[in-house]
Order: structure tokens, then C-alpha cells, then sequence
């Protein structure tokens, strides 16, 4: 198989070993189960939250909840390593939310705008209430709204890979968080 790396790429500095996220997700799933019930819908922003969304739903099934999943896509980056500044809806919830308490999940809470636009949106839709999981929150030096109910891990102000997070699509399959930088 031919390698379809590119040259002139960094190797991924480990950060966060495969071990610790699973720690880390176990952790917010025991934070989370007390305040969520069955019907809680669980909304994974795609694409990079769907890693830590696949986790957290498992997790929060191991001890006892079992949530309802749905999904937003969003996007803010594109391919490129900062965002845009605005957002991309590509697409909707699937099923109704309305007057269910939904549970935004997703990979990494930096500019905020991505959390923001689905907890937007899903007040719209009609949600009773909404609560934010991020697995990872990177430092910012403008405040942001809304600030995330549940942060798994404060992360370092690096470009993060692994574990959802990517390179213009690439490397979001790493078990590890990582450091491109």
C-alpha cells in the first residue's frame, strides 16, 4: 500500500494517551447521568464529535442511561487550522426535539461558535433544555458564550489531532489526542 502521508508533514506528539481519554469519558459520563434521563436525545456535532459521541453514549449506558442520539453538522474550519468565523449548517436534527432536554456533544470548545450555533438551533427547535459536553476546551483569549456545562480535559492552546480532531480531514483516527505543531 502506497504511503499517502504528506511529506512534509509533523509526526503527532501524544498528549493525551488512549488510557486517560477513556478515563476522562468515563468521568463525564458519571458527571452527566445524574442530571439527563432516558429521553434525553444526545446531539453529536459531526464530524469531529462523533469519536467522543460514540464514547460517551457507550459510557453513559454502562451505568444505567441509556439517551436517545442525534445529530447536527456544523462546520466553522473547513480545511484550514483556524476558523472562518461563521458557521456552515450542512445539516439539521433528524428527528423532533421538541420539549426533550437535548445534550450537545462535541470534540473541542475553542472559538465557541460551533457550540453556540447548536445550542441556537436547538432552542429553536423547541428543546426544554439544553446541555453542552466537550471533550476538550482549548484556552481563548476573548471570552465565549455559551460556556460548556461539562469539560472533559482543559487542553493546551496546540493544533489538537486525534480522537475526531483533524488535519483537513486527516488523522482524526488516532486513539490519542495529539499535538501537530
Amino acid at each position: 500500500m502506497a504511503d499517502t502521508a504528506p511529506q512534509d508533514a509533523a509526526k503527532p506528539t501524544v498528549l493525551l494517551p488512549e488510557a486517560e481519554v477513556q478515563r476522562i469519558v468515563a468521568d463525564l459520563a458519571a458527571q452527566i447521568a445524574p442530571v439527563i434521563d432516558d429521553e434525553t436525545v444526545a446531539a453529536v456535532l459531526l464530524t469531529g464529535g462523533l469519536w467522543f459521541a460514540a464514547d460517551l453514549t457507550r459510557a453513559l449506558s454502562r451505568i444505567g442511561r441509556n439517551v436517545r442520539f442525534d445529530a447536527l453538522w456544523l462546520a466553522s474550519y473547513g480545511d484550514e487550522q483556524t476558523s472562518r468565523g461563521r458557521i456552515d449548517v450542512y445539516a439539521d436534527f433528524q428527528r423532533s426535539i421538541e420539549g426533550r432536554r437535548v445534550l450537545i456533544v462535541d470534540d473541542v470548545f475553542d472559538t465557541g461558535l460551533s457550540l453556540a450555533e447548536a445550542v441556537r438551533i436547538a432552542k429553536a427547535k423547541g428543546a426544554s433544555e439544553v446541555l453542552t459536553v466537550v471533550f476538550a476546551k482549548k484556552p481563548w483569549p476573548l471570552p465565549r458564550a455559551p460556556e460548556p456545562d461539562f469539560v472533559g480535559w482543559e487542553a493546551p492552546n496546540r493544533f489538537l489531532v486525534g480522537y475526531g480532531l483533524d488535519h483537513a480531514g486527516a488523522l482524526r483516527g488516532l486513539p490519542d489526542v495529539c499535538a501537530l505543531d
